[in-house]
């Protein structure tokens, strides 16, 4: 790797200020000032920036418990990020492992390995999605019966060619419900209980795949453990 981009990737710097500081002699390789931006290195070298000892960062998996009002989306804009919530350097390098809306909360998955985040996001993948759904209108008796049968057979959305994929549905009570789904379209859950006349009113994730919320409090975060981490 070259000098300048392995001082980027281990700093605050961007590439043309790590190139400054290298220029400046801030940066030594193997304890001597170096100020060739192009050095390749090598795995046995040891890099300082005013005496500091640099080091790469592996590739990171994070589970967050998103509260609502926070912004899957690495463009500031209106409502703080999910990467705000996360004290860790370089964490703008960090992607939502697909999405939840502002107004949604619960479990987001985050990483800065690409292949990972497709094996998960990937349609052909189906791993399921469970929400906890607070509605507005009461669903009981026979119109929870056809709710139930109608998400099973798969929902017409508007302005959708194919009708959602088979998901299954558990009334917990007259206004709150389970939802398990294996894709994930655009505000998909909100459209689903729209489609047979409901609207959700709150909105929690609880699982992706294999991994569960567990009682992370919302706004925390914690790193994937190996095995959660193969567990895709």
């Amino acid at each position: 790797m070259r000098l300048d981009r392995f001082v980027s990737e281990t700093t605050e710097l961007t590439r043309s200020l790590a190139k400054r500081a290298i220029m400046r002699a801030e940066v030594c390789v193997n304890g001597e000032p170096e100020k060739r931006a192009a050095r390749q290195l090598n795995a046995d070298d040891t890099v300082t920036w005013n005496g500091e000892l640099l080091a790469l960062v592996g590739k990171r998996y994070l589970m967050l418990n998103k509260p609502t009002g926070i912004e899957c989306s690495a463009r500031r804009g209106l409502y703080p990020r999910t990467i705000d919530l996360i004290d860790l350097p370089k964490v703008e390098r960090l992607n939502p492992v697909g999405r939840l809306d502002v107004d949604s909360s619960g479990l987001i998955l985050m990483t800065d390995d690409g292949q990972w985040l497709h094996r998960i996001t990937s349609p052909k993948k189906a791993h399921p999605k469970v929400y906890l759904a607070t509605l507005a209108h009461p669903l009981s008796g026979s119109e929870a019966e056809e709710a139930i049968a109608a998400f099973a057979e798969g929902v017409a959305l508007d302005g959708d060619e194919l009708p959602t994929r088979p998901a299954e549905l558990v009334m917990l009570d007259d206004y709150h419900a389970r939802l398990t789904i294996t894709e994930g379209r655009y505000h998909q859950v909100r459209r689903m209980f729209a489609a047979i006349g409901n609207h959700v009113e709150a909105l929690h994730r609880t699982l992706v795949g294999p991994l569960e919320l567990g009682d992370l409090a919302e706004g925390d975060w914690r790193e994937l453990t190996e095995q959660e981490v193969a567990s895709f």
